[in-house]
C-alpha cells in the first residue's frame, strides 16, 4: 500500500503552503488584505498538516518528502516592485494546487479504505484549500491589470 506515501506528499505540501503563505504575508505588509489573509491562510494550513500528521503515523510505512524544496524554487528569486506581488500570488497558487490535488488523490484512497476519520479531515481541509485558491485567484486577477499595464 502506498497511502503513505502520498500522506507524506500532503505534510510536506502543507507545511510547505504554510511557510510560504507567512513568507508572503510578512513581505506584503503594506498590502493590508495580504497580509491579512495571508496569515490566516497559513494558520489553516499549519491546522491541516496537523490533521495530516495523525494519519501519516496511522499509514506510515512509506512516507514521501519529495516537495521539501517546492517553496524555496517558487520563491527562489529576490522580487521587488509591483511584478513581485502578482508573482508571489502565482507562486501560492501553484502551492495550493499541489496540495488540492494531494487531497483529491487522497480521499479515493478514503473511499476504498472506508476511514470515515479520513474521509472528515478529506472534507475539511479541501473545502478550505479550495478557498485559499478561490481567493488567491481573485487577487490575482484584480492585481494583475495594473500589474502588467502600468510602468512601475
Amino acid at each position: 500500500m502506498h497511502l503513505g506515501n502520498y500522506l507524506g506528499l500532503l505534510e510536506n505540501s502543507e507545511k510547505q503552503l504554510c511557510d510560504a503563505f507567512e513568507h508572503v504575508s510578512e513581505k506584503h505588509r503594506d498590502e493590508v488584505d495580504i497580509e491579512h489573509m495571508c496569515a490566516k491562510f497559513s494558520a489553516w494550513s499549519r491546522e491541516h498538516h496537523g490533521k495530516v500528521q495523525a494519519f501519516v503515523e496511522k499509514y506510515s510505512e512509506d512516507k514521501n518528502d519529495e516537495p521539501k524544496d517546492l517553496r524555496r524554487d517558487l520563491f527562489s528569486k529576490k522580487r521587488s516592485g509591483s511584478l513581485a506581488l502578482l508573482r508571489d500570488l502565482h507562486d501560492l497558487w501553484l502551492l495550493t494546487q499541489e496540495v488540492q490535488l494531494c487531497w483529491t488523490v487522497i480521499a479515493q484512497a478514503a473511499l476504498g479504505l472506508r476511514d470515515e476519520d479520513l474521509k472528515a479531515a478529506h472534507a475539511y481541509c479541501a473545502a478550505r484549500t479550495k478557498r485559499q485558491t478561490e481567493w488567491l485567484l481573485s487577487r490575482i486577477k484584480q492585481a494583475a491589470p495594473q500589474t502588467l499595464l502600468v510602468a512601475d
